[in-house]
């Protein structure tokens, strides 16, 4: 069954065009990557899906039009965001930044304390004194604690250090392997994202040029669309 269907997406930053047809699906429990070179648009897809810009076209979430539905009433639907650059409340401590997200549902504290064990030493640690690799774990893990259906994870291990990445990396294959949760990843990382992804969409000037199952990404695909 489809959760996330875009038909067309346009999207505008004022009177500059930014997204000219976007088409992408993510399906009840699947993984799908947005992929492409910088300031192709994944950003923006996201941003439009959020609610946070204006958009125009198809942009269905589990039956309900989002293009009507204001940001937090599309949060509400079962969107979960992890942000580029992360972007967790400074000043409060790791425990605040995690229960100021929380709703019902089976992911709390615990359990994202058990994905993710350096938040657990550091609870009481204001999420600014945290490296970077922690303070991207706190925003996974405070995207969890709203119990989204589909988590979008834009760039989740962009700047981190090699062993950092690996471990987000292994935290997004666990939520594959044992939530069941819809997946929308954003990021250029193709080794990593074939090892975790159904499919891919891959953008170019904002608009999608290619969709298909990770197995049928060629490196010819690759190079002339998300390599440097």
């Amino acid at each position: 069954m489809t959760l996330l269907a875009l038909e067309g997406v346009t999207a505008f930053y004022g009177p500059a065009q930014a997204l000219f047809g976007v088409d992408l699906s993510v399906g009840e429990g699947e993984v799908v990557a947005l992929m492409g070179r910088n300031g192709m648009g994944k950003t923006t897809t996201v941003r439009a899906i959020c609610r946070l810009i204006p958009a125009r076209g198809g942009l269905i979430f589990d039956g309900h039009d989002l293009t009507a539905l204001a940001s937090h009433r599309a949060a509400r639907l079962g969107i979960g965001l992890v942000p580029e650059g992360r972007r967790c409340f400074r000043d409060l401590t790791v425990t605040e930044n995690l229960t100021a997200a929380a709703r019902a549902g089976p992911w709390d504290r615990g359990r994202v304390e058990a994905l993710f064990p350096p938040l657990a030493d550091r609870r009481r640690q204001r999420a600014a004194s945290l490296s970077g690799g922690e303070q991207q774990m706190l925003a996974i893990g405070r995207a969890l604690m709203t119990n989204p259906r589909l988590l979008i994870l834009d760039e989740a291990t962009e700047g981190l250090a090699p062993l950092v990445r690996a471990q987000i990396w292994d935290a997004i294959a666990r939520l594959r392997a044992e939530s069941g949760m819809a997946i929308l990843l954003i990021d250029k990382s193709v080794k990593e994202i074939a090892a975790i992804a159904d499919r891919a969409t891959l953008l170019e000037r904002g608009r999608s040029v290619w969709s298909g199952a990770m197995t049928d990404l060629t490196p010819e695909l690759t190079d002339r669309y998300i390599g440097v």
